[in-house]
């Protein structure tokens, strides 16, 4: 059961697990552990490229020739009269980085599903801001190498590297609210969109119109086998193989197939039916663990998941850890004597690209989130406030993949080398930059903090059914700035892991309503029902939030017997208790909250809202607190709290303590 129902959350897209009791057991130490990989997947990837771009120029430096020996080496593949010939930094450039910029392209549609962009018209926000901190810098390289003969290379200075980006705000933005995080992840997708765009135009040699029609023809059959339902993995590799050949023998660098082909896998919420079928194939394991049921199982679990899901998870880790750190080591070998870099800070290239990103991306990022305030008169604004919005775009200034890409297609010999340095001294100046923002908006009053880094957004509403003072079951003030909407499951342990987190929240926040929302699993927690009937019973004679305590705290005795026995404890007139648990008197009670998580596409439980927005990730303690303070700080200042009147507070509810 508790295997099912980990099973069940993972489906959900958030850590499996919540932070345990504190122990020194080996269980507790590996959760931990993965809750940490979880969340600092990117800082360690970033880690891992900036590792790896540190060998490449001590390389480059120690043996030049054989550095470029190495990467200069062909590597030709021929089938029968065909093939093709590249050496090993274009199969890096050309090949391995397809498979990166089709996780781009899953990240993309994700957000455009899921995420930030789903509501269309929010498109705009991250289509302005990115737009003017593409802009701004390329016009800086402009000025710089006007007259010079390298204005041509102004790509290098145009686009953000999402992975150090987002390593350097694990690092140095930790005051920082989340939304930053989401403004620059948001953003970078628009980024990313645009420099595919140039690289496929602006820098590939002379397009042959043959080969690039076949292409467009092979993946036109990507959407036939989508209508023909076609799953098999196999089929869309051999059509994104056979489309990456066409591309690259028209001219047109193959990269973008990988971002076409992200761009069409749809992601989508796991269905709760879905998540049954997994369920009923995983006991038919567990009874007969033959192959053959494995096999079904696996293929269950899998197809609960949308193809985006999949697919990120399989290539995503490949793309962090093996295929980035294998481009840096490819791109970022350059030599770093006193003259090279005595050049590159005086060359216009090399200005032009530092100053370029250091300086221009920030204040293209706030022209253009400026710009979209006033003309859309303040309907649409980034989810955060002006400094928030500067150290977006302070984090944003820092380059490398695409930048060093289009260096390595536009430029040679010291022109290259000097735009290199400049992209190289990128990741110290927006790691400093971002510091600085961080720092002296850490010192402004708290008001001003307060709205400086959060500023009014609106942010989308996840909560389909809003929450209904008459009918929900509420603890705290009515009128309270934040709201803590849980879909919980009396017989899960993760419910009953985070049950004293929501606990210590209350305690700690005064200012928060907390709602409950029944989502049984009955697939997984066959007594799971039933006990938020026995809820909805005890709710009945005014004893809601006691028997909610009691059914968390006896999670492994929930058969009727048990239930009534609970309201003997309370003092409940247990023959009415009884009556109305057997007959179902309040299924349909608890049917509608099941309903509501369906509008809400909630599948797995604990699932948390914080006004009326989805937590995503970690439901500990700290995770919980700074989900609250941001949702605090977005909204006006509370009024002063009214006391609930008794049958909306569900009886004789007790003071939460810890």
């Amino acid at each position: 059961m508790v295997g099912m129902a980990s099973a069940t959350r993972r489906s959900d897209g958030r850590a499996p697990d919540p932070t345990p009791a504190p122990d020194s057991s080996a269980t507790g130490a590996l959760s931990r552990h993965r809750r940490w990989w979880l969340r600092d997947t990117q800082t360690v990837g970033a880690a891992a490229l900036l590792f790896a771009a540190v060998v490449a120029l001590v390389w480059a430096n120690v043996s030049p020739h054989s550095y470029e020996a190495a990467w200069g080496t062909e590597l030709q593949i021929e089938l029968g009269a065909y093939g093709i010939a590249l050496t090993l930094h274009e199969w890096v450039n050309s090949g391995l980085m397809t498979f990166f910029f089709l996780v781009v392209g899953l990240e993309t549609r994700r957000e455009f599903d899921l995420g930030e962009l789903r509501e269309r018209r929010r498109v705009l926000i991250p289509v302005m801001a990115a737009l003017g901190a593409i802009v701004v810098p390329v016009a800086i390289f402009i000025v710089f190498n006007a007259g010079h003969g390298t204005a041509h290379a102004w790509g290098v200075a145009m686009s953000t590297d999402t992975a150090l980006a987002l390593g350097i705000l694990a690092l140095v933005g930790r005051r920082l609210p989340s939304g930053v995080r989401v403004v620059v992840l948001t953003v970078s997708v628009v980024d990313d969109l645009v420099a595919l765009a140039v690289i496929a135009t602006a820098y590939s040699g002379s397009v042959n119109m043959g080969p690039l029609f076949v292409g467009l023809g092979i993946f036109s059959l990507v959407f036939v086998a989508r209508a023909l339902k076609i799953r098999a993995g196999l089929v869309y590799f051999v059509l994104g193989v056979a489309c990456w050949l066409a591309v690259q023998a028209s001219g047109v660098d193959p990269i973008v197939v990988g971002l076409a082909f992200g761009l069409c896998v749809y992601a989508h919420p796991a269905s709760r039916a879905y998540l049954e079928q997994a369920s009923d194939l995983f006991r038919q394991f567990r009874e007969q663990p033959t192959p053959q049921f494995a096999r079904s199982a696996r293929h269950g679990v899998a197809r609960a998941l949308s193809p985006n899901d999949r697919l990120s998870g399989l290539y995503q880790p490949w793309t962090v850890f093996v295929i980035l750190p294998i481009f840096a080591l490819a791109n970022a070998g350059v030599s770093v004597t006193d003259g090279a870099l005595g050049r590159a800070f005086t060359s216009p290239v090399g200005l032009g690209v530092l100053i370029g990103l250091v300086v221009g991306k920030p204040v293209g990022f706030l022209a253009g989130a400026w710009l979209l305030d006033r003309v859309t008169r303040g309907r649409l604004t980034p989810p955060v406030g002006w400094a928030g919005s500067a150290a977006g775009g302070a984090v944003s200034a820092v380059g490398f993949t695409v930048s060093l890409l289009i260096a390595a297609t536009a430029l040679t010999g010291e022109a290259r080398e000097a735009a290199v340095i400049g992209v190289l001294a990128s990741i110290p100046g927006s790691a400093v930059l971002t510091w600085l923002i961080s720092w002296v908006t850490g010192r402004l009053p708290k008001s001003l903090r307060i709205r400086a880094l959060y500023g009014q957004a609106n942010v989308i509403t996840d909560l389909a059914v809003p929450v209904d003072p008459q009918r929900d079951h509420i603890r705290g003030p009515l009128d309270a700035p934040v709201t803590v909407v849980e879909y919980g499951d009396f017989e899960c342990p993760y419910c009953g892991q985070a049950e004293p987190v929501v606990r210590e929240l209350l305690a700690d926040f005064g200012d928060v309503r907390y709602v409950w929302r029944h989502l049984p699993l009955t697939d997984v927690h066959p007594h799971a029902f039933l006990a938020a009937q026995a809820a909805e019973a005890a709710a009945a004679q005014g004893a809601f939030w006691e028997m909610h305590d009691l059914l968390f705290r006896h999670q492994d005795a929930l058969e009727l017997d048990d239930l009534v026995g609970y309201a003997e404890q309370l003092g409940l007139d247990a023959d009415r208790f009884r009556a109305d648990v057997h007959d179902g008197v309040y299924a349909d009670r608890v049917g509608t909250d099941l309903e509501s998580a369906d509008l809400s596409s909630v599948s797995g439980t604990p699932t948390f809202f914080i006004n009326d927005r989805r937590h995503y990730g970690a439901y500990d303690i700290d995770a919980l607190k700074s989900a609250v303070r941001t949702a605090r700080a977005q909204v006006e200042p509370p009024r002063k709290t009214e006391e609930r009147p008794r049958h909306q507070r569900g009886g004789r509810e007790r003071p939460v303590s810890r």
